[in-house]
């Protein structure tokens, strides 16, 4: 295991230190595997903790490593409060705790709370008739005379979003995977359990919760049909151009009103533990920064929540930029966004995006800048892009349904690559579950911690500077502005206000500098200097960062 690092000892009384926070996404099954099985697990978490703390973020978040058939990884639970033999045991998860916190590192961990999978023992349950104490537990509905489903919802993994039991003979909802029975949040009882299981975690010692899919907790009582989308107004944000479920407006399976009632039921559970915090995922590509802003508005509501508007496959320009955070003022003024440019359900940005090496380099700065907290996944600091994975590797059934318009969440989910010394990249010595990418090798830790220039070096200088400055954490915004392609704001916080320019192109741009009297600070990100009549030459992909003095 790495040395602890005694220079960043672990707060509890900090209750407001996930705003601001930088959060380092952890997919446990492709972080390292300790056990020579292929697959990563929890020891081999605890024992890379120091490189995590080295990168200088505040906390980690761990996708699912519960009890579950893995039907989809892990987000279909079989059980809530036990670790998957696959991860390890309670026992391992309590190192990874103690190690995270001798680190000074916050542990987030990945609830899945709008289905379970099949297997749980309450769908088990609630499918063996209508009459059991859980038969009301999951969303259940009669056919409709014919023998159809009860309404036209679809689910994002394809087909209907119904599924015929013949026990029961019913449909039971599932908005994911078959294998994926949505639960029935108009029960106060399944409410209970789930705040129950919260409950357990934390007593576990764990400091917040990243919430999947926040916003599919409840389904429409009356089970009415969606309206079609018209074309003009679909977007792949949340599920390929290729699926049907991007024609639909989802206005009755998620997105209702009373998940707002729960979501106060939750922030007051973890009130209880003042120093515990969560993020909320919003999947809806029409109203996702308009539901950030109803989840997260006020000290009732949960911290915060990140939308797809910086998921989304469409490249990032400054006139995006501003137009998401004009939209954000509009209608989350009082929320509190997180922002991430990769995670496990998306293409790594380096590649879906095309950017050069340059150009990351800048984004990296840029999201560190940006109002919000931001998560990062883990290889981005590395700069990797999206692995080829061939259809016969394939793991992912989301891409084996769409395969080959859609190629699946397998190419951002291969193993880390920590050294280039094996074809596993220091991974595992067995064979890893997801082919280790040959074209990430050149890019391990190990490489990149040997050369100076590397974009890892430039990860970590970036989270630096956003730590020394506050106003970059908590601060407020004067608007952001584009002007041809260079992204511009300030940022203020209790006295402290700094400018910030992006040039989001390969052509070199003037800009003028605001009026007052600034110095240039992050020199170490490479940024521009300007000039004494406070004209500023702005190269490719190239920011300028400033400080007013009083």
């Amino acid at each position: 295991m790495d040395a602890i690092d005694m220079h960043k000892p672990y707060d509890t009384t900090d209750k407001d230190w996930w705003r601001g926070a930088v959060i380092y996404q952890i997919y446990p099954r492709s972080f390292q595997d300790s056990n020579g099985d292929g697959i990563g697990d929890l020891i081999g978490i605890s024992q890379r903790m120091g490189y995590i703390a080295s990168l200088g973020v505040d906390a980690i978040w761990i996708s699912p490593f519960f009890t579950s058939p893995m039907k989809d990884f892990g987000y279909d639970v079989s059980d809530y409060c036990d670790v998957d033999p696959m991860f390890g045991t309670l026992a391992d998860f309590d190192v990874v705790v103690e190690a995270a916190h001798q680190h000074g590192l916050k542990v987030m961990i990945d609830l899945v709370l709008s289905h379970t999978s099949d297997q749980h023992p309450w769908f088990q349950e609630s499918k063996s008739g209508r009459t059991n104490p859980k038969s009301d537990w999951y969303v259940w509905s009669d056919p409709k005379p014919d023998g159809t489903p009860p309404n036209n919802w679809l689910s994002i993994f394809g087909g209907p979003a119904w599924q015929w039991d013949a026990g029961r003979e019913q449909y039971y909802l599932h908005n994911f995977l078959v294998e994926q029975p949505d639960l029935n949040f108009h029960n106060d009882d399944v409410q209970d359990a789930i705040l129950a299981t919260t409950r357990f975690w934390l007593d576990r010692g764990v400091d917040g919760f990243r919430l999947d899919t926040i916003n599919f907790y409840y389904a429409d009582k009356e089970l009415r049909d969606n309206p079609a989308l018209p074309p003009e107004r679909r977007n792949a944000n949340i599920a390929p151009s290729v699926n049907p479920y991007n024609h639909q407006e989802h206005l009755y399976s998620k997105n209702q009103p009373e998940n707002i009632g729960f979501l106060k039921r939750f922030r007051a559970l973890l009130d209880e533990y003042p120093a515990s915090s969560c993020v909320g995922e919003v999947g809806d590509a029409q109203r996702g920064l308009e539901l950030l802003g109803q989840y997260t508005s006020g000290p009732e509501m949960v911290h915060m929540c990140y939308a797809f508007e910086f998921l989304a496959k469409t490249k990032l320009d400054a006139t995006r930029v501003a137009q998401v955070f004009e939209e954000l003022d509009r209608v989350a003024k009082d929320g509190w966004p997180c922002w991430a440019f990769s995670n496990h359900d998306v293409q790594r940005h380096a590649s879906r995006w095309d950017l050069t090496p340059q150009a990351q380099r800048l984004f990296a700065t840029m999201i560190m800048c940006l109002r919000g907290s931001v998560c990062m996944y883990q290889g981005e600091e590395l700069g990797l892009p999206e692995a080829d994975v061939a259809f016969e590797d394939l793991q992912d059934p989301y891409g084996i349904a769409f395969w080959p318009e859609f190629k699946g969440r397998d190419g951002c989910r291969t193993p880390m690559v920590w050294e280039p010394s094996n074809q596993n990249g220091g991974f595992s010595d067995g064979f890893p579950w997801l082919p280790v990418s040959h074209d990430h090798l050149n890019r391990s830790v190990k490489a990149q911690e040997e050369e100076p220039s590397a974009i890892l070096h430039h990860y970590r200088r970036a989270i630096a500077f956003r730590k020394e400055y506050p106003a970059l954490v908590k601060g407020d915004h004067g608007g952001v502005f584009a002007h041809g392609d260079v992204l511009e704001f300030t940022r203020e916080y209790q006295g402290q206000t700094l400018f910030c320019a992006f040039n989001l192109s390969d052509t070199p741009s003037l800009h003028g500098m605001p009026a007052g009297d600034w110095v240039t600070i992050g020199h170490e990100l490479g940024g521009a200097t300007p000039s004494p009549d406070y004209k500023l030459h702005l190269g490719p992909w190239q920011a300028c960062l400033a400080l007013k003095q009083e």
